[in-house]
């Protein structure tokens, strides 16, 4: 990378700008380890409840009224004040880059933080990477304003608050990196000084993110390397998770559409209706519900029955399908992680029964070498981002080892998904957002500056 590559007149001098990085990063960091902290402190109310009242029906009545008015209120608050914060806000944050929506931060960063902690802390199968992504972006944008940034800085701190806000949420710092220079690759001017901003920022925001809850991996899994004659299995692994990748993403945009023509007239019902599910489910299923990032070290080491796992796995995918239409702040990353879980488990118990069937060694830990492979091959089908899946899983997981059958796995899902005509789910998410708001996008340049380049046009 060549000196060229700099800004010519930048507004503000490098040493500078990379300081205020920083500083959003840091920023970041805190306020993403303070969401984290409530998420957690209240998510702890459904064994408040049962401790007060007690193992019966009345528990999952008060529950399910506990959950809906959380969640209600949390639409509310997000419909009425900042509608642009539902959902993930990554592709708000894309649209930003692209040049087509604008991060209002002051109505995005309150409403972001409280409907976030409301509706994930209420049991919704949601995720906390979405909500500090938009919030990383929010932070930027507030700094850009202050310091009128011109266009370009501005452009490259949301892409460095995007990325720090990732850091924030998985404590990833290098999986965030890449997701901006991967995922938004057709967006993301990549200079010498929008690269290097990105850096600054994820490794303030993780740095952050360590002073509060230290430096170990945030779903740390005792792995061990798989045999090399069982590479071929990881094949037929990542081809699987590139069909329930493209289904995943293609339910998920057709429940998007039936909710909101099923409740056009009293759009608040489906929130009080999907918040009393989850907070019945609390009580009664609580593998069902909520984000899962405690669930997925959990069921690696449990014994649950291969039934087990596949209901889990189905309900799971119901409940994604279901929260995220509500239109609250909530990601889809660890969803789809804990789901992707559920599916490797299932498929190494498979690979166990035949190993067993012909009288071959199965290989300790197997099951958890599935799980990581699995979480990276969904990862890659449904947000078409083969690299950033391998890198998350490697950085959450700490399953340096599994690397190479962790890559072949996400690679293969990724070219399925391709093959299958399926899309990245947050482009899709985009584009039906400007669609419904009457907008267009525009056409991208061929002369992307990624490194990554730009999809050919189908042949």
């Amino acid at each position: 990378m060549s000196s060229e590559d700099r800004p010519k007149h930048p507004a503000i001098f490098d040493g500078l700008f990379y300081t205020i990085a920083g500083l959003c990063g840091f920023v970041t960091g805190i306020v993403g380890a303070a969401f984290h902290l409530c998420v957690n402190a209240l998510m702890a109310w459904p064994g408040w409840l049962a401790g007060w009242v007690g193992s019966t029906p009345l528990t999952i009545v008060l529950a399910a009224a506990i959950a809906a008015t959380a969640v209600t209120v949390a639409y509310i608050l997000t419909d009425r004040i900042a509608p642009e914060a539902s959902g993930s806000g990554v592709p708000q944050v894309e649209g930003a880059l692209e040049g087509v929506h604008e991060i209002r931060w002051r109505r995005v960063l309150p409403v972001k933080f409280i409907g976030g902690v409301l509706s994930l802390s209420a049991g919704l199968v949601g995720g906390r990477e979405g909500p500090t992504i938009h919030i990383g972006a929010s932070i930027a944008a507030f700094l850009a304003e202050r310091l009128r940034f011109m266009r370009l800085d501005l452009h490259t701190m949301l892409a460095a608050g995007a990325a720090a806000g990732l850091a924030a949420a998985f404590n990833a710092p290098l999986a965030a990196i890449l997701f901006v220079v991967e995922e938004t690759r057709k967006q993301f001017r990549y200079t010498f000084r929008s690269y290097v901003t990105v850096i600054i920022a994820s490794a303030a925001s993780a740095f952050a993110m360590e002073l509060v809850g230290g430096t170990a991996p945030q779903l740390r899994l005792d792995t061990q390397a798989m045999p090399l004659p069982l590479l071929p299995v990881f094949v037929l692994l990542g081809a699987g998770l590139g069909v329930l990748g493209v289904v995943f993403n293609r339910t998920l945009v057709a429940a998007l559409d039936w909710r909101a023509a099923a409740f056009k007239r009293w759009p608040w019902l489906y929130p009080v209706i999907v918040g009393a599910a989850v907070g019945a489910l609390t009580i009664v299923l609580p593998l069902a519900v909520r984000g899962g990032e405690t669930l997925i070290p959990q069921m690696v080491v449990s014994s649950v029955p291969f039934l087990g796992l596949v209901l889990i796995a189905l309900v799971r995918f119901v409940g994604t399908m279901a929260s995220y239409p509500v239109g609250v702040p909530a990601g889809i990353f660890s969803p789809l992680l804990a789901l992707a879980t559920m599916v490797g488990l299932v498929a190494a118990g498979i690979v166990e029964v035949l190993l067993t069937a012909t009288s071959l060694p199965v290989p300790p830990m197997m099951a958890a070498a599935f799980a990581v492979a699995a979480m990276g091959g969904l990862f890659s089908a449904t947000i078409r981002a083969p690299l950033v899946g391998v890198v998350l899983v490697v950085e959450l997981t700490g399953g340096y080892e599994l690397i190479l059958p962790t890559l072949i796995t996400c690679v293969t899902a990724h070219v399925v998904a391709e093959e299958l005509k399926g899309r990245p789910i947050y482009e899709v998410l985009l584009e039906r957002a400007l669609r419904l708001a009457g907008q267009e996008l525009r056409a991208r340049s061929i002369a992307a500056s990624s490194p990554v380049g730009i999809d050919d046009h189908r042949r």
